[in-house]
């Protein structure tokens, strides 16, 4: 019967450009969960040398006390760490992303998700972007872009914290020292990113009024 499509069913298949759309979606959430668990690792390690109990470090990791002593027994080098120091104003590479991804974060909560920057923080989030120096630059500029459209919505503290950021990055101040550290790339950005957010909302250590 002319028009009765159920009489001459088409059969569409899968094709390879959307098999690989969709593995390449699912290889994204599969490596930024494994890089997750190993900066975690890091963590418990970080932890562990500023003198926390096993007990303390699974409850904030959710892990059991088993779990924790044998990652510290496997990765841990039963030397005592040096003091961490969490002070806002540090000037090495991680460091400086780090709290260029706590700010850029920051902005794209109070925008509510219409900020410039939203998208890459999700791909950073995947694992589909990393801290390279191109995926900084254009972290950088979607987020001065945020700055200037959104002035008016955004809190001076945010703006001066990016001026800051930005200045140490190209021009590190000639008084930073180089910092010496056993604490990987990783890790110093998560403690910025974590720091830079605390010191934004007045939480932070210190003096919160600080950029």
């Amino acid at each position: 019967m002319a028009g009765d499509e159920s009489t001459h069913p088409t059969h569409e298949t899968l094709t390879e450009d959307q098999a690989e759309r969709i593995i390449a979606g699912m290889n994204e959430v599969i490596r930024a969960g494994e890089e997750m668990r190993s900066l975690r690792t890091e963590m418990i390690q970080v932890l562990a040398g500023l003198g926390w109990n096993q007990s303390r470090i699974a409850r904030l990791t959710e892990l059991s006390q088993p779990a924790v002593s044998k990652q510290m027994a496997k990765h841990g080098s039963g030397e005592p760490q040096p003091p961490l120091d969490v002070s806002l104003d540090q000037y090495d590479p991680p460091w400086l992303e780090g709290r260029l991804w706590g700010l850029a974060e920051e902005v794209s909560e109070t925008l509510d998700g219409a900020a410039h920057c939203t998208g890459h923080l999700a791909a950073l989030a995947r694992g589909r972007k990393r801290f390279t120096p191109r995926d900084v630059d254009e972290l950088r500029r979607l987020l001065e872009a945020d700055l200037r459209v959104h002035r008016a919505q955004l809190p001076t503290s945010h703006r001066a914290a990016y001026d800051a950021i930005s200045r140490a990055l190209d021009v590190p101040p000639k008084s930073a020292a180089a910092r010496t550290t056993t604490v990987s790339a990783s890790v110093r950005r998560t403690l910025a990113h974590q720091v830079q957010r605390d010191r934004l909302r007045g939480d932070g250590v210190g003096n919160p009024q600080r950029n």
